[in-house]
Order: structure tokens, then C-alpha cells, then sequence
């Protein structure tokens, strides 16, 4: 989901209690476990979501690489993990039902990952740093 191109205009929704990536990713630590999903940004970008393939169970992934995609109607975007770590669960409803992801896309995550490096969360965006990414993206 790289640099988005935004084609209307729409009020978005970001949690002050999350990290997110600039690949329009939320994240939320829970322990030594990071809960993932799409935001709200991203949703409404895709208008219309058709089909979530979701990462593999037990999969080992580095931090920025591919774990899934989405389908929607404006093509298929590509699923990164904003962090590196295992996954050790995905959330079978949102592959059934993905109009779940744009209903509350911040109460239906996508996978959860058991996390490699704390240290990698410092890298990701506050509510604050990713509402200003999203501003920069409308002025495009």
C-alpha cells in the first residue's frame, strides 16, 4: 500500500493508542505481541474491499516484507509487516467477511505477530506522525 494516491477527499480516523507504518498499517502492542491491521485511510482508499489473502501461520517475516495482499476495487494492494517477528495468528473473519476491515477497521485485525525486536516499534509513526502523513497524501 505505498504512497497511496488519494483521488477524493474524506474524513479519516486515527487512534492516539496505536503505532503505524507508512504503509497505512496499525499496530497494536499487547506484551511481546504486535496486533495488525489496515487503517482507516487505507479502507476508505479502497473503497471497496473483495477478497484478503492473509499471511501464513507460523511464518517468519522481516520487518517492511510482503505477508499478504488485498484485492479491492481499484486493484490489489500489497500487505507489509511493519515489523519483523513470527506469525502466530490471523484472523480467519476478516478473510470471510472483509467488509469487517472497512465497518471498524481498528477492531478487526489481520494477524498477530509475536515480535522479534522491540526496538523496531521506534520506527513507526505516532497517531500524530501518521495523521500528517495522511495530510500530505490529500495535497497530492
Amino acid at each position: 500500500m505505498k504512497n497511496l494516491p488519494l483521488m477524493e477527499v474524506f474524513a479519516i480516523l486515527v487512534l492516539d493508542n496505536l503505532l503505524y507504518s507508512s504503509e497505512h498499517i496499525w499496530v497494536r502492542v499487547e506484551d511481546e505481541l504486535a496486533y495488525i491491521g489496515i487503517t482507516d485511510f487505507a479502507q476508505h482508499y479502497m473503497n471497496v474491499i473483495v477478497y484478503i489473502e492473509l499471511p501464513e501461520l507460523g511464518l517468519e517475516v522481516e520487518k517492511d516484507s510482503q505477508i499478504g495482499q488485498i484485492e479491492h476495487i481499484k486493484g490489489v494492494s500489497p500487505l507489509f509487516s511493519p515489523i519483523s517477528g513470527k506469525i502466530v495468528e490471523t484472523n480467519e473473519e476478516v478473510e470471510v467477511d472483509t467488509q469487517l476491515l472497512q465497518d471498524d477497521p481498528y477492531s478487526n485485525h489481520i494477524a498477530v505477530i509475536s515480535i522479534k525486536d522491540k526496538a523496531e516499534l521506534q520506527g513507526l509513526l505516532t497517531a500524530d506522525g501518521y495523521k500528517t502523513l495522511c495530510a500530505e497524501i490529500k495535497q497530492d
